[in-house]
């Protein structure tokens, strides 16, 4: 092949490379601002697109999807002139693609300038230990403000965070001491919780032992009673049925001595009776009178009928 023949094919490869590249593929989540002739031409979303070969260009892809920007520690002074250093983090989300392209010169360099400016303002109206303890508040305040700077650079600020707060070192070591203190005191606290609890506990154990013990005392008590009346009331039934057996072997042998006709022997057998109450067991002689002397083996016969129907 001549060198003719090596000059066709090359521009005929040329030619396929410039006709395949005017062919474009915009991606899920980017879009393409075009440029005709150095001019804004338009903005290619997702999809197939063809542009004019030479002419048309892709000025600039730009990224949609919601994007972190994370900045280094920015030192900011407080209405009490304490000086520390913050570092914020932002979350923004680029909405209109020719302003974010025509907008401004370097997008991120220009938030991060603004978002500086911004904590510095918004840390100068605070002092130390409102700084400390309003982040939520800081957070929103400059949120707000950046969503505001960057609208006409088609950038929608959807939050901001402050990552980390360091304050000067000898703050820091007041505060850990302080920390410390705290710590120490919720944990005495806890400990003289703890032990009043178990104090709470052994009165609480003790006040029922308590209450066992003189419910058991009671019950032994009633017990020991119960048993005592019972004991009380056998001993009376059986006396009260001794004494009846007695009577009625008294009126036995009494109606014996009736049916006997020993009507003078029963009253002078009692005066009998009477003597041995008397003499209760004690005098070793006893005087009768003379007329009771003759009824002496009446008496011996009664005592004997007494102590048989006694015995049956």
């Amino acid at each position: 092949m001549d060198f003719l023949g090596w000059l066709v094919a090359v521009l005929v490869v040329l030619v396929l490379v410039i006709f395949v590249s005017c062919f474009k593929i915009v991606p899920q989540a980017q879009a393409y601002v075009i440029e005709r002739l150095g001019a804004y031409q338009g903005t290619w979303s997702v999809g197939f697109h063809v542009k004019m070969p030479f002419i048309d260009k892709v000025a600039r892809r730009v990224n949609l999807k919601e994007q972190v920007a994370d900045f280094p520690p920015q030192p900011v002074i407080t209405k009490d002139n304490v000086t520390m250093r913050i570092d914020t983090v932002v979350f923004y989300q680029i909405t209109d693609s020719k302003l974010f392209t025509y907008g401004v010169e370097n997008p991120m360099m220009a938030i991060e300038n603004l978002t500086a400016t911004t904590l510095r303002n918004i840390i100068g109206d605070l002092e130390l230990d409102q700084t400390l303890t309003s982040r939520e508040t800081i957070n929103t305040k400059m949120r707000a403000a950046l969503d505001i700077a960057t609208d006409p650079w088609g950038i929608k600020v959807n939050r901001v965070e402050l990552k980390n707060i360091i304050p000067p070192a000898e703050i820091q070591n007041a505060m850990e001491k302080q920390m410390k203190a705290e710590r120490e005191r919720r944990e005495a606290v806890t400990r003289a919780e703890g032990e009043k609890k178990a104090k709470i506990l052994e009165a609480e154990g003790a006040k029922e032992s308590a209450i066992l013990r003189a419910e058991a005392d009671k019950q032994s008590a009633i017990l020991r009673a119960e048993a005592e009346k019972e004991k009380m009331i056998r001993e009376a039934e059986g006396e009260a049925e001794a004494i009846l057996k007695v009577q009625q072997a008294n009126a036995e042998g009494i109606r014996l001595l009736k049916e006997a006709g020993a009507d003078e022997a029963v009253l002078k057998m009692k005066s009998l009776e009477a003597f041995e109450k008397v003499a209760d067991g004690q005098a070793t002689t006893i005087l009768l009178p003379a007329e009771l002397q003759g009824i002496a083996s009446v008496a011996a016969a009664f005592k004997e009928t007494v102590s048989g129907v006694a015995a049956e």
